[in-house]
């Protein structure tokens, strides 16, 4: 009897997707008796009992392709054992059709949220795959998730393209980067972009340090000024606040994003003109970079051995350059923040890439 393995993606999009179920689906063909079925809009298709059995032919001409053939959605974690107004026990209801799927396992893809949901249904009983993707990098665990190469290549072009029309009118450029409360994409991103300043959630900073860059380069000469901003970061003064106190004083300056307060507080500070670029969905969308494809390509893969082996509650990581896993209890909702004294933070500091601290 043919096994029949499940497939969704949950969360946000992201480059690389297509090619991890691409992986998953011919690994899984290839070296056991497989039946796939495809869940639609992520938890939401496994609560709704949304799906289709899919075809081999479905999973030809999708490595390159962008987004993801199954759709997807965002069902908080949160949420998850909260009985809404449709009287729907989404917990009973996944399992119910995880059943009446007669699947025999369930491959998730992922970000944070997707990995806690999953960790819950492995906790509840089903046999469970993970696969991290993010364009954030911040599932513990794995050295890399897949979607975030890519969206270190946009965010890089972003930033290269920006320096030529901040040094043509002498502006400084705020270039605010996704990234969520995880520094990584801008660290990347702003190094490969060769940016000035490169504010992270994980070092607060001081905006007279940042001003003081500024008027640093004028004296050189130089008289544009590229900043990375993840779109996490806050202010030393932020950071000492309440979450409440935060939102009630960002309510009250009447800025709607991270970099257009930074501009704004940097113009009077200083003499310098200072414009705001906001790249973004653009980072997680379109084909993925070759690295994704390759590493996409080798988690789906890794997870079809998994299967054959009968090893669940697991998640496919990244670990040394090998491709192993973690058990999803021991990484599911754990943070994976930029250490501010990580190596890469260090070569920027020692490159006279100010982090505003």
């Amino acid at each position: 009897m043919a096994i029949r393995i499940g497939i969704l993606t949950a969360g946000g999009d992201c480059p690389g997707l297509n090619a991890a179920i691409r992986g998953v689906a011919r690994a899984a063909y290839q070296t056991l008796d497989a039946e796939i079925v495809g869940i639609r809009a992520g938890y939401r298709g496994l609560i709704e009992g949304d799906y289709q059995v899919m075809q081999q032919s479905q999973f030809s001409g999708i490595l390159t392709m962008g987004g993801t053939i199954l759709g997807t959605s965002r069902t908080p974690f949160s949420s998850m054992r909260v009985v809404d107004e449709d009287n729907v026990d989404k917990v009973y209801a996944m399992k119910m059709n995880y059943r009446a799927m007669r699947l025999d396992c369930l491959v998730t893809l992922g970000g944070n949220g997707t990995h806690k949901t999953a960790n819950l249904l492995s906790q509840e009983g089903l046999n469970i795959i993970g696969l991290p993707k993010t364009i954030d990098n911040d599932i513990f665990g794995t050295d890399f998730t897949f979607g975030f190469h890519t969206a270190v290549d946009i965010a890089t072009d972003v930033i290269d393209r920006i320096h030529t029309t901040a040094a043509s009118h002498n502006r400084c450029m705020v270039i605010e980067i996704m990234g969520n409360k995880a520094g990584w994409l801008t660290l990347y991103s702003g190094m490969a972009g060769g940016a000035d300043v490169i504010l992270l959630p994980e070092i607060p900073y001081d905006i007279n340090k940042v001003a003081q860059v500024l008027e640093d380069r004028a004296r050189m000469n130089k008289y544009f000024t590229i900043i990375a901003v993840a779109e996490g970061v806050l202010s030393q003064e932020e950071a000492a606040m309440k979450r409440k106190e935060r939102e009630a004083l960002w309510q009250e300056d009447g800025f709607h994003n991270v970099s257009q307060r930074i501009a704004a507080a940097l113009e009077k500070l200083t003499d310098v003109e200072c414009r705001t670029v906001i790249p973004g969905h653009m980072q997680r969308g379109g084909s993925p970079c070759a690295y994704d494809r390759v590493l996409s390509t080798q988690f789906g893969v890794h997870a079809a051995h998994l299967i054959k082996k009968e090893k669940f509650g697991v998640s496919v990581a990244l670990k040394g350059g090998q491709v192993g896993e973690n058990k999803l209890e021991d990484i599911a909702g754990v943070p994976k923040p930029v250490d501010p004294e990580d190596h890469l933070v260090k070569v920027a500091r020692n490159l006279n890439i100010s982090f505003g601290d």
